[in-house]
């Protein structure tokens, strides 16, 4: 039987950093598409939805909370794991509340993420 490797979709509006948790990420299988902004990602989700989406919060056109509000406003169920270099006190509560279901900060330990995305796979 055809099997497809599960979709990783990255949003972070950093280039290099997606090209290096792209390249990371393949090296584990996975199939891995990134985008710079939330309305491209939204977009996208429209006609593919991925297995897992690891989100950055500050983003110059919509934040990742936003994007968690429209993703639950269109009853989008994509398995998040919301990841941030600029951690703030009420954050990882706030997104677990809009739905993600787990909270790194960068820079980004190889193990943490590879365990968090086999997390949120599983529960798919």
């Amino acid at each position: 039987m055809f099997q497809t490797r599960p979709l990783i979709a990255v949003l972070d509006d950093e280039p290099q950093f997606c090209k290096a948790l792209g390249r990371l990420l393949k090296t584990y299988g996975f199939e891995v598409v990134t985008f710079a902004l939330g309305a491209e990602l939204l977009a996208a989700c429209a006609s593919r939805l991925p297995n897992c989406l690891l989100l950055d919060l500050h983003m110059p056109d919509i934040n990742g909370f936003e994007v968690l509000e429209r993703l639950a406003a269109q009853h989008l169920r994509v398995p998040v794991v919301v990841i941030t270099g600029h951690d703030q006190p009420g954050n990882a509560e706030r997104v677990r509340a809009l739905g993600a279901l787990d909270y790194l900060l960068k820079p980004l330990n190889e193990s943490q993420l590879l365990a968090a995305i086999g997390k949120v796979i599983q529960t798919v």
